[in-house]
């Protein structure tokens, strides 16, 4: 206990390295060291029924980067890009009434929009799968409605996926916006209503501009594991929803070309790497024009 108390309060440069070496272990074994085989294993060659031959390579890369590829790779960025503009619109809307207008029912409208991390990602796309099903809950709905004559083909479908994408990842959009928008200081939108602008014009020069850091990450971090997804296309998405993701998940697990399967996660783990670096060069100028 002494030892543990001594580390808490020490203010010693030991004493830091100290606390921090678990959390640095935990990164090199787990982060570092499977990106560094990772990169490696993209420099080999493919051998007879899928071994490796530990020869150097660069055609792996060439092959990542052949052109057959670019209709996947444009896929994947639409669908990206869709399901973060989605999630945007709806997520703004929400992390704007959980900071400003929620008031006591704030806890529990943050633990609903938490659900989604609580429950298997396999069991939510399974359930999905039984709603949108020709003989699914929401067929059945339109039906009783009237709002359809016969059961609307709604599974297998972009919309299937870009719906269980955005039911996926819009709590990545709405945590990072709430938390900007709860930094706002209430001073200045007061004031700016004292100084007689409407809620339209306080919302756009002074709302706006000050939440844009939990916009740009809200974003980010909506877009990089949509880019990602391959198991989302996979049950909600037909033939025609072939991503990025999934190309990379046969190269492992069906075609056996794992270093092929490595030079794809590579280019697009230093594409997102790119993304993250200007991001957060933006928002440190960003920091540095607010003083």
């Amino acid at each position: 206990m002494r030892f543990l108390s001594w580390l808490i309060r020490g203010k010693s440069p030991k004493a830091s390295h100290l606390m921090l070496a678990p959390a640095a272990l935990w990164l090199l074994i787990f982060l570092i060291l499977p990106i560094i085989g990772l990169l490696a294993l993209s420099f080999i060659q493919r051998g007879p029924y899928g071994t490796l031959l530990w020869s150097f390579t660069w055609g792996n890369f060439s092959r990542a980067l052949n052109p057959k590829y670019l209709p996947v790779l444009l896929r994947t960025l639409g669908y990206a890009s869709s399901a973060t503009f989605l999630c945007l619109l709806l997520g703004f809307p929400l992390a704007y009434y959980l900071s400003f207008g929620a008031g006591r029912s704030r806890g529990t409208l943050l633990v609903l929009l938490m659900v989604p991390f609580w429950t298997s990602c396999l069991v939510s796309l399974y359930s999905w799968m039984i709603i949108l099903g020709r003989q699914g809950l929401l067929n059945h709905l339109l039906l009783k409605l009237g709002l359809a004559e016969n059961p609307l083909a709604l599974l297998n479908t972009p919309f299937s996926v870009l719906l269980g994408l955005v039911y996926f990842y819009l709590p990545f959009m709405v945590l990072p916006l709430f938390g900007s928008l709860e930094k706002i200081p209430r001073s200045y939108i007061e004031a700016s209503y004292d100084l007689g602008a409407g809620t339209w014009a306080t919302f756009r020069k002074v709302t706006w501009p000050l939440c844009l850091p939990g916009v740009f990450a809200g974003c980010l971090l909506t877009f990089v594991p949509c880019l990602g997804d391959f198991l989302t296309a996979d049950f909600l998405g037909g033939s025609g929803t072939y991503l990025l993701g999934n190309l990379i998940q046969n190269q492992f697990l069906m075609a056996q070309d794992w270093p092929f399967g490595a030079a794809l996660t590579t280019v697009l783990t230093f594409c997102l790497t790119w993304a993250i670096f200007l991001h957060q060069r933006f928002e440190g100028r960003e920091l540095e024009m607010r003083g």
